[in-house]
Parts: structure tokens; C-alpha cells; sequence
């Protein structure tokens, strides 16, 4: 039986990936195992939705969010990043002012799912630090050198990406060791799954409504195929499923006052995903254009999110090009234009 392979392991062996990006990667690691423990431990391990303050997102604190920022800034401390990004933090704090790299993170995703003992997760992207804070992170997502997650479900598993190709890794209940299980995730290019929040239907703009409508219309509409809707409401949970099975995911824009630009961070959760997706072979964009072009205006900017099957996220753009009364709910034969 082959030796399995462990994350440090691999992180040593692979020379290719810089020394201290590898150990940021790790730092990163030891977070999630100890997070997965404390997750697991739920209720025993005390109140965990105890509220503190409001966060940046004008959510309630709670006390597992602060405890998981607590522990990747006691991990990183000391070591080789110069800038920390926190979602729970209004500004980049000053970590180490000899580090090279920037660190961009939400550290726990979803931490509301817990109450409800669902998925839940660790997002992070690693930049070249520059000698200001903001400028560090305001830039295109393509300049990423790392980027991944931890998701804590039935099992804890770590998807990264060094720009070589997507890693999964699982983390051994036993041993507590990451170990390696694919080392070049692809997502499959046939699928008939979509993630989207439909009950937000009647604020989509009008190309969205009309690619969930094909969807809908099934074998008789001009997809000629029937799909299946998926909605988690974990943005792991949904990249893991996409991910593994193929699919397309979406958080769109709409007319609700504060989602125009939908909800998600470009730069801590929407720019890594894009990462991973991209080296995974599939595609994301912010309905029309491609994700990891596009620099953040300000620290918490929020942008739209498509991404999934390559196929799928292109045809999504095509629906925006499209006159307007082709994008009616009566209307059958969409003639998509871009190539």
C-alpha cells in the first residue's frame, strides 16, 4: 500500500512552490485542524453562536468567528506575513514588517450554518506583499500566488491552488494530518446542476431571469434538457459540489439596495474561488466578464459571482448580450451572440 502523502509532505517535496508560501499554507492547515476539532465539538464545546459586535459584513459577531481570527492571527504571527486582510477586520493589520506576502482571509465562512450543523469553511489568498497595506490587496485576483479553502463537513477537506493545477486534500481523523487525494482536480464538463437562491428571483435583472428560466423549462425549453437546483447557502459547501460534480453556481447582482453588486468579497472569498475554479478547468466571471481580471476598489468591494463548467459560466455571458425582448419570459429562441 503507497505511502500516503501528508500536506507537509508535499508542501516540502514540491520546490516549485516558495518556501514561505508553503508555510503560510500550512500555518493555514494547523488552523483548520484545529478548527474542525472545535467545530465538531458543537454544543460541548460551549455557546458558539454567543453574539459579540457587528462585523463588517453588519452581521452579528459571534464567538466562533472571533475565536477562528484569534487562531490564524496567533499562527501567522511571527512568520512571513507583512499584511493580514481579515472579513472580520475593517482594515489590514500590521503582522510581521519583515514578511513578504499579504494574507487575505475569511476565516470562517457561513459560521452561522453551525447552529444548524451544516458545512462550513476557511477561505484565504496569499499576494506578494507590496510596502502599502490596501495596495497589497487592491489588485487583479491573477496575482494571487496561492488561494484555497478548508471546508468543515462530515469531513474535513483543503482545496488549494499554487497556479499549477487544483489540490484536494483530506484531513485524517486519525493521525490529524491533511493527506493528499487528488493532485489535479478537474470538474466535470456534464452536469445538469445549478446553485442560485431563487427565492431571490423577482430582483434578478432580466438576462439572469432568462438563463434560470431555460433552466427551468427543462426538456421542453430551448435547453431541451431537464436540471436540477441546488442551494446550500454555504459558498464552500456549493464550490465543493460544483467542484466535484460539475454544475454552475450564482450570486448575482440584483435590485435590492446594498445588492447591487451582490454580496460576496472580491477579494477575500470571490477571488480565491475563482482560482481554485479557473485551475480546475472551469470558469469564473461576475456574470459578463472574467473574475480574476478585475481589482478591488476598496477592501471590502463586493462583486457578482458565476462560476462552474466552463460551458456553463460562457453561456451565462452570452444571455447579456442578448436584446432585450429576447431576455422576455415568453420568449423561446434566445439567439446567444458572443462567441
Amino acid at each position: 500500500m503507497a505511502k500516503s502523502v501528508t500536506l507537509t509532505d508535499y508542501l516540502t517535496d514540491d520546490t516549485s512552490i516558495p518556501r514561505d508560501v508553503a508555510d503560510v499554507v500550512l500555518a493555514i492547515g494547523r488552523v483548520g485542524q484545529n478548527l474542525s476539532r472545535r467545530i465538531a465539538r458543537g454544543v460541548h464545546g460551549g455557546d458558539v453562536q454567543a453574539d459579540f459586535d457587528e462585523n463588517t459584513d453588519d452581521a452579528r459577531q459571534n464567538a466562533m468567528d472571533t475565536f477562528a481570527d484569534d487562531m490564524v492571527f496567533s499562527e501567522i504571527a511571527g512568520g512571513s506575513i507583512k499584511w493580514l486582510a481579515s472579513i472580520q477586520r475593517q482594515e489590514v493589520i500590521a503582522v510581521n514588517s519583515g514578511g513578504a506576502l499579504a494574507l487575505a482571509i475569511n476565516t470562517l465562512d457561513g459560521s452561522a450554518n453551525i447552529e444548524v450543523n451544516a458545512a462550513v469553511g476557511t477561505i484565504f489568498s496569499i499576494y506578494p506583499a507590496k510596502d502599502d497595506a490596501d495596495e497589497s490587496f487592491l489588485r487583479p485576483g491573477c496575482e494571487q500566488l496561492a488561494g484555497g479553502y478548508i471546508i468543515y463537513g462530515p469531513q474535513t477537506a483543503l482545496m488549494v491552488t499554487f497556479g499549477g493545477g487544483t489540490l484536494l486534500f483530506f484531513l485524517d481523523p486519525d493521525t490529524r494530518e491533511f493527506v493528499l487525494k487528488i493532485d489535479a482536480v478537474k470538474i466535470p464538463e456534464a452536469s445538469s446542476e445549478f446553485a442560485i437562491d431563487a427565492s431571490n428571483y423577482r430582483h434578478w435583472t432580466t438576462p439572469v431571469r432568462a438563463y434560470i428560466d431555460d433552466a427551468f423549462a427543462g426538456e421542453t425549453g430551448p435547453r431541451g434538457k431537464n436540471f436540477n437546483m441546488l442551494w446550500v447557502g454555504s459558498l464552500v459547501a456549493e464550490t465543493y459540489r460544483i467542484i466535484t460534480r460539475g454544475g454552475i453556481y450564482f450570486y448575482p447582482g440584483d435590485a435590492r439596495e446594498g445588492y447591487e453588486q451582490g454580496r460576496l468579497r472580491l477579494i477575500h472569498e470571490c477571488a480565491p474561488i475563482a482560482f481554485l475554479i479557473e485551475q480546475a478547468g472551469g470558469h469564473a466571471t461576475d456574470g459578463c466578464d472574467r473574475l480574476l481580471d478585475q481589482k478591488a476598489k476598496s477592501l471590502h468591494a463586493r462583486t457578482p459571482l458565476v462560476f462552474g463548467t466552463a460551458d456553463k459560466v460562457d453561456r451565462v455571458a452570452t444571455y447579456h448580450d442578448l436584446p432585450e425582448h429576447e431576455t422576455s419570459a415568453l420568449f423561446r429562441e434566445r439567439g446567444l451572440y458572443r462567441n
